[in-house]
């Protein structure tokens, strides 16, 4: 690995930091900062939220710091504290809009006859709701939610082929189902 002078740099202000020097620490914070408000912003794209997940990112970096066994891994390991942030605010927004829409969908409508349309979004939603749980939040943060398949991938851990790949196969089992509901 080729070291540049900011990595280098790095891993003496977390040796510092570590045996407790909060000069070391200020000056670690000023180096990276940009660079995890930047990973942080894209994750979440809303600038208030980032610059609140970026606090708490340097907080859990603060606490933990001392744990960090070797200084090279210090970029690493606080891009995945900061991307560990940003996909909890991520559920936790999502989740919040997902009970907001299931409110909203509860509310009696007596006005609305019912429609083909209607049994076919009523044995939709019984199709989901048999999904295995990791399937059904796959479903929710793409369809609900909007997020994008990236966006997704984040959230969940996986890669974008993979999200991609599984939004497949579950759109063909669903259709299999409703198909079957419907005869």
């Amino acid at each position: 690995m080729q070291r540049d002078a900011k990595q280098v740099l790095t891993e003496l202000l977390v040796l510092k930091a570590q045996g407790g020097e909060e000069e070391a620490f200020s000056e670690l914070y000023e180096l990276w900062k940009l660079d995890l408000f930047r990973l942080i912003r894209f994750a979440v794209r809303d600038g208030q939220a980032a610059e609140e997940i970026a606090q708490e990112t340097w907080i859990s970096i603060a606490k933990a710091l001392r744990g960090v066994e070797d200084p090279s891994a210090f970029r690493a390991w606080a891009l995945r504290i900061a991307r560990r942030r940003s996909v909890d605010w991520i559920r936790k927004q999502a989740s919040e809009r997902w009970v907001r829409r299931k409110l909203e969908a509860e509310r009696p409508s007596a006005a609305d006859p019912p429609t083909a349309d209607s049994a076919e979004s009523a044995a939709l939603s019984e199709a989901i709701q048999k999904l295995d749980t990791d399937s059904r939040l796959l479903i929710h943060l793409f369809y609900e939610t909007g997020l994008t398949v990236e966006e997704v991938g984040l959230a969940l851990e996986l890669p974008a082929g993979t999200v991609k790949s599984r939004l497949f196969a579950l759109r063909e089992k669903l259709k299999r189902e409703i198909e079957r509901t419907l005869k």
